[in-house]
C-alpha cells in the first residue's frame, strides 16, 4: 500500500533538496530516500548510519560483494524496487553487469569465488527461513571465510531485510532502467549517508 505521505510529508528544506536532486540527476528520488527524510529521528538516521555502516564501512568484503549481498537477499524476498536498485549497483561496482545476473539466476553455477558463494547461501537461508545455525557456519568458514566477515555478511542482510520489507509494505515505485543506473552511480561516490 503506497503512502501518499511519501510524496509530500516533509520539511520546506527536504523539498528543496529533493527538487535540486530532480534537476541535477534528470531522475526522481526514489522512494527509498524519501523514507530516510521522512522521520528521520524515528527511523532514518540510524538506517542511514547503519546500512552505510555494513554497505562502506571497513571490511574484508569489496563494495561489490557486498552490493550483490544486497541484492541477493533482496532476490530472495522477491523486493522488486531493492532487486533493481542493487542489481544496477552491483553491476557497476564490479563492472560485469552478467557476473552479477549470473549469481541471481544460479547461485550454485555463477562464476564467484567459493566463499562468497557459501556465505550468499547461508544469507539466502538466514533470509528464507529466519534461521542458519552451526552447521551453515562451519560451511562458510571452511570455505575460507573468516568470522568477520560472517559478521559484516550479516549485518548486510539485517540492513536488507529491514529495506526490502519497508521498500514492499510502502509500494516503492519502481525507477526506469536509466532510474536504478543514475542511483546506483550515486550509492557508489557518496554511499548511504
Amino acid at each position: 500500500m503506497r503512502l501518499e505521505i511519501l510524496n509530500r510529508g516533509y520539511s520546506p528544506g527536504t523539498k528543496l533538496l529533493f527538487a535540486l536532486i530532480r534537476t541535477f540527476s534528470g531522475q526522481p528520488v526514489p522512494d527509498a530516500a524519501k523514507v530516510v527524510f521522512y522521520r528521520p529521528d524515528f527511523y532514518g538516521a540510524q538506517a542511514k548510519k547503519f546500512t552505510h555502516e555494513a554497505m562502506r564501512g571497513p571490511s574484508a568484503w569489496s563494495v561489490a560483494d557486498r552490493e550483490l549481498m544486497a541484492a541477493y537477499v533482496s532476490k530472495v524476498n522477491e523486493c522488486a524496487f531493492c532487486i533493481g536498485a542493487h542489481t544496477a549497483t552491483a553491476g557497476q561496482a564490479h563492472r560485469d553487469g552478467g557476473k552479477v545476473q549470473a549469481v541471481l539466476t544460479d547461485l550454485e553455477s555463477a562464476p564467484i569465488e567459493d566463499g562468497l558463494r557459501a556465505t550468499l547461501r547461508m544469507l539466502g537461508k538466514l533470509t528464507r527461513e529466519g534461521t542458519a545455525d552451526a552447521e551453515d557456519m562451519r560451511q562458510v568458514l571452511s570455505a575460507g571465510v573468516s568470522r568477520q566477515q560472517i559478521e559484516d555478511a550479516l549485518a548486510v542482510c539485517a540492513a536488507f531485510n529491514t529495506t526490502d520489507r519497508l521498500a514492499d509494505a510502502f509500494g516503492f515505485e519502481l525507477l526506469s532502467p536509466d532510474g536504478f543506473e543514475a542511483g546506483a552511480k550515486y550509492l557508489l561516490k557518496r554511499g548511504y549517508r
